[in-house]
């Protein structure tokens, strides 16, 4: 066995312990995320920590280790936040916290998103590539909103109708996630034939506001959606993550919005069927 996996495979003998993440642990969690310069507020892993499980690594009462996991429903589940010090790295800290994940998570299929330096972590664990996440930043310039009979503000009447638009695209069932999402944020829905057919929500994250998830049956309906968001927000900072697949990349580029990193897509277990409604967008990294 390489040593590599040695290190992988084992826990070192030491005074840290891994334990239910609640919310004491938030000051200390944000601590690490600024460590890593992960532009999370506290907010941020609070709304996590509500829609999610988690684990952290503590030594000597300071969290060392961060990871969390997102059911949804008894087949499905996302997995991200995790996170391990500088300080500790190198010692199967990584390989610790997955596992349990993993172990709770059960036979569930999952979705993650990872970074370079994760990737060699998760492929041991069975995770294949699936796809990779532009991440697109900055300030929201001028734009105008598209005509209110193309896209107008989600009423609560439309809740159904995009749950089922959200099934149909990621294949999850996520209702608890976009109900709490529509709590925290503003949304709008797009219009074809009078019916809705997408959805959008905006709302606080990290440095500014995040555009996600955005659900439409074309990359043109989805750029009607981002507008009429974008059209709230001038002057404002804004993140969209969006899968290299859809084809917006380039666009959000021209309409100022930077691509400033990628991540990998990797799942293990199958994916669900899902469309024809597709995910333009994503909440964020970790919740998809």
């Amino acid at each position: 066995m390489k040593t590599a996996d040695i290190r992988d495979r084992v826990t070192a003998a030491d005074d840290v312990s891994l334990v239910p993440f609640s919310a004491h642990h938030l000051p200390g969690a944000l601590k690490l995320s600024q460590e890593m310069r992960w532009p999370y507020r506290i907010e941020d892993w609070a709304f996590a920590l509500q829609l999610g499980e988690g684990f952290v690594l503590e030594r000597d009462g300071e969290v060392v280790g961060t990871a969390a996991w997102f059911p949804y429903g008894e087949d499905c589940a996302t997995m991200g936040m995790i996170i391990v010090s500088g300080a500790v790295q190198g010692r199967g800290y990584g390989a610790r916290l997955m596992d349990r994940l993993l172990s709770v998570a059960g036979a569930r299929t999952v979705l993650l998103n990872s970074t370079e330096e994760g990737q060699l972590l998760y492929s041991r664990r069975g995770f294949r590539p699936a796809g990779t996440i532009h991440q697109h930043q900055g300030p929201a310039g001028q734009f105008e909103a598209p005509p209110l009979d193309v896209v107008r503000p989600m009423v609560a009447s439309d809740v159904a109708a995009v749950a089922r638009l959200d099934r149909e695209a990621t294949g999850f069932e996520r209702r608890p996630l976009l109900e709490r999402l529509l709590e925290v944020g503003e949304a709008d829905v797009l219009l074809q034939t009078g019916e809705v057919a997408g959805y959008a929500i905006a709302r606080l994250f990290g440095r500014g506001h995040v555009i996600g998830p955005v659900v439409a049956p074309t990359a043109d309906a989805a750029r009607l959606l981002i507008l009429a968001a974008l059209s709230r927000l001038q002057g404002c900072f804004v993140r969209i993550d969006t899968a290299a697949e859809t084809g917006l990349s380039a666009w959000l580029e021209t309409i100022g919005l930077a691509q400033v990193s990628d991540a990998l897509t990797m799942v293990r277990g199958t994916m669900p069927p899902s469309g024809p409604s597709r995910v333009f967008a994503l909440s964020n990294q970790s919740l998809n």
